[in-house]
Parts: structure tokens; sequence; C-alpha cells
């Protein structure tokens, strides 16, 4: 008969293994995006935020959180780097954040994208990643100038290019972070004086503290009700 300290061991490895066996699977996530992506991996972003954030949840090991932003991107950037930048990496959720720059480039650069372009690109991103049976955020810009009034000169096409991303959510049943109408929300409460940036961002667009904590509140909360 094996000895009290042998059954001990042999207990000990038979709940190592099935805790291996069915520890939960850690979630790779990629947020994929321009230069707001880029900087929110960096120290204090958005995306390192959330990390913090699991942590002291305890959850810190549920996920992988991989910043894939690149500084001037528009949404045919994305489709065409998406294979080395994201499949590659074999994720299990990727959040889509373009198009600040397919608008904010018609005025600074006589560039960005044209709306049925940025549609025809966008569902084109989407199903690659559906193809692949990838969880998909997508997210809607945020803002190009903090006036709450709509008299910021982007607004129009900000608003017509968000409603093309809820279309597609509802078309691909994909989750819907929707930064735009969450970013109006808190100016409204937020921004009395009616200014045209330091409330959420440094300079119209790129985000201060306080908008990196609003967006990562936004995706986290999205991650962990999928």
């Amino acid at each position: 008969m094996p000895s009290i300290a042998r059954r001990t061991t042999l207990l000990l490895l038979t709940a190592m293994i099935l805790f291996t066996a069915f520890r939960p699977k850690t979630q790779k996530v990629v947020f994929f995006g321009d230069s707001l992506t880029y900087m929110g991996a960096k120290s204090g972003g958005y995306i390192t935020r959330m990390k913090d954030a699991l942590d002291k949840k305890n959850q810190g090991s549920d996920y992988d959180l991989i910043g894939a932003g690149i500084g001037g991107n528009k949404v045919y950037d994305l489709y065409l780097r998406m294979d080395d930048d994201v499949l590659a990496q074999n994720p299990d959720i990727v959040f889509i954040w373009i198009g600040v720059n397919d608008v904010w480039h018609k005025t600074t650069n006589g560039t960005g994208t044209d709306a049925d372009k940025f549609e025809k690109f966008y569902t084109a991103i989407i199903n690659k990643l559906l193809d692949r049976h990838i969880k998909i955020f997508l997210v809607t810009p945020a803002v190009i100038g903090e006036r709450t009034d709509y008299t910021n000169q982007q607004d129009g096409d900000l608003n017509a290019y968000s409603q093309i991303i809820r279309n597609l959510a509802q078309k691909f049943h994909t989750g819907l972070v929707d930064l735009r109408e969450n970013f109006h929300t808190y100016e409204l409460r937020n921004n009395p004086g009616n200014k045209e940036s330091g409330i959420l961002t440094v300079d119209r667009v790129h985000l201060n503290d306080a908008g990196n904590q609003l967006v990562a509140d936004n995706m986290l909360d999205a991650l962990l009700s999928k």
C-alpha cells in the first residue's frame, strides 16, 4: 500500500494536472488602429491602464493585451498590414479603432478616405477576421475638436463615419464601443465652456489622462462583458 507521503504526492500531481487542463485559456487581444492606439500602449495609455485594471481584478493572466497601432493610418492601411500585424498573432479578440485620419486628413493633407471606400475596406477587414473566427469589437472615432455643440469642423463627417461603423457592427453582429457617443456625453457634463481641447485631448485629437482613462473604461467594459 502506498505510503501517506506517496498518496499525498499523487493527489497533488493529480490536482495540478486537473488545474492545468481546466484553467481558462489566456485570451490574446489585439488593438488595431492608428496613433491613438500606438500611444495607448505607452505608459499612461489606455491599453496600459486596462492591463493595470485587470491586474487589480486578479484577471491579468486571463488576457494578453497587444497594441498594433501606427500613426497616420487610415482604414486601407489597416487592411494592407492586417496579415502581418494582426492575423499572424492568432488573436482571440480584435478591437478596430480607425476613422479619425480618414476624416481629418481630408482637411490637413488633402487626402483622407471617401465614405464608400471607408465602408468597403472596413468590411473587408471584418470579413478576414470573421473567417478566422475572431471576436471583433468595432470602435467609433471619438473627436476632432471637443466643442459640444457640433461646431467642430469635422463633426459632420465624424458623425457620418461613426454611423457607418454602427451599421457594420449591427450587420455583422460584432461588438461595438461607441466612443463618438460616449465622448460627447462626457463633454456635455464636463466641458461647460465649450472648449475645443483640454478636456479629453491635448490637441483636439490625441488623448490626455482623462481621455485615456475614459477609453480604457469603455474598452474594458466591452471586453469583460463579451
